[in-house]
């Protein structure tokens, strides 16, 4: 206990200082720890804490998840529903899609390891693209659209990727395309309704006291005991915590009484908690992924096979944001093609995309090939397209 406490503590030291070097080098945070991960491996001292599915799924993705879901206006999300929603479903099956066939195509990898690695990798991870956005200051729709659709096709992915393995697992027992659609829809439905539920039971608590730590405790335990209930009853815990902190954000949905469940210093004060939270989460992921790619194997693998999975990644997302871009021309939901750029660019792929290749079965095949392969393009997407991406932004015009 003594250890991982202060090898906690040592790893908060390291963030603080790479905040404030970041600030001054005008560099994006994320990218400032990863490298720090990156040289901490090399160096004498010991990190104590490591990378692991649990340690990313269950204690990082939900104060994250939440943190982001509760600074989105509704107004603003409704109006922009319909291409977030077709982003993020039809976006997420075509991505993985073009980077298993690719797989398939170019590196020979056998079906079922190349769709399980093509589901995993196919969400944009709020954790690094919402991180990102807010060290470039950057705000209105284009934030919003790049953000909401992190929020929603990481719950997609994490759906598609429970059933990918599963086949992997056992190809002879292949579902039919009736069953995997409404496995999809049960999972997802349910993590929303247990989500909208315990939103729904923290505001009735709220609005019993005006007192703002227990209102920070009440959303607390909503952002975790969605996401924990969600995924004891197989549902997505994801869309449960996006659906928790959606309506805890904008509590008015719920009639004119749940609108002051919180009050304008409570509000404040838990937007001010869970901006902590998610700044805590963020250093601990991303130390911990550079101190872990560092003992990555890449060259036993070739890198040639990790620059075109890299490759594909990229067109990929291509495929996704430009063509399903193309309805919404001329309509009240267009996406301006500057807007397209950025959503292409910065559709970085983190945390998410980690957890879920940690949690593959050693027994699986192509196991290890699939973790170096995500490992390889989450480094890139962080460090190479998170330095580009201020410069992108600012030639497009979108930051100063």
């Amino acid at each position: 206990m003594d250890t991982i406490l202060a090898a906690s503590v040592g790893l908060l030291i390291v963030a603080i200082l790479v905040a404030l070097a970041a600030r001054r080098l005008s560099l994006p945070y994320t990218v400032g720890l990863v490298a720090t991960g990156i040289a901490l491996a090399f160096s004498p001292l010991k990190v104590g804490l490591g990378l692991t599915h649990d340690f990313v799924y269950l204690l990082i993705l939900p104060p994250l998840l939440f943190e982001a879901a509760i600074s989105i206006h509704w107004t603003e999300l409704r109006r922009d529903m319909l291409p977030v929603l077709v982003l993020s479903t039809l976006g997420v099956a075509i991505s993985a899609a073009a980077v298993a066939g690719g797989m398939v195509w170019l590196l020979a990898w056998p079906v079922t390891a190349a769709v399980v690695f093509g589901v995993l990798i196919a969400a944009t991870d709020p954790v690094a693209v919402i991180a990102m956005f807010k060290d470039l200051g950057l705000k209105g729709r284009l934030r919003l659209l790049v953000e909401s659709e992190s929020l929603f096709n990481d719950g997609v992915a994490a759906v598609l990727f429970a059933l990918a393995l599963a086949w992997a697992m056992a190809p002879t027992a292949a579902p039919g395309i009736v069953p995997i659609i409404l496995s999809l829809l049960t999972t997802a439905g349910g993590g929303v309704l247990i989500g909208a539920g315990v939103g729904i039971a923290a505001i009735l608590i709220a609005g019993r006291t005006v007192d703002h730590l227990i209102g920070a405790a009440v959303t607390t335990a909503a952002a975790y005991g969605a996401f924990l209930l969600a995924e004891h009853w197989h549902f997505s815990g994801v869309l449960a915590t996006v659906a928790a902190g959606l309506l805890i954000g904008n509590p008015e949905r719920l009639g004119a009484r749940a609108r002051k469940a919180f009050s304008a210093q409570e509000r404040e004060f838990i937007h001010g908690f869970w901006e902590f939270a998610a700044f805590i989460a963020n250093s601990f992921v991303f130390l911990l992924i550079g101190v872990t790619v560092a003992g990555i194997p890449f060259a036993d693998f070739g890198f040639g096979p990790i620059l075109i999975a890299i490759g594909l990644v990229l067109a990929a997302r291509a495929l996704t944001v430009y063509p399903l871009s193309l309805p919404f021309a001329g309509t009240r939901w267009a996406i301006p093609l500057r807007a397209q750029h950025v959503l292409w660019w910065g559709g970085l792929r983190g945390a998410l995309a980690l957890a879920l290749a940690l949690a593959l079965p050693a027994t699986m095949p192509f196991a290890d090939a699939i973790k170096v392969m995500t490992f390889g393009v989450v480094v890139f997407s962080v460090v190479f397209q998170g330095v580009t991406m201020p410069v992108l932004l600012r030639k497009l015009g979108h930051v100063s």
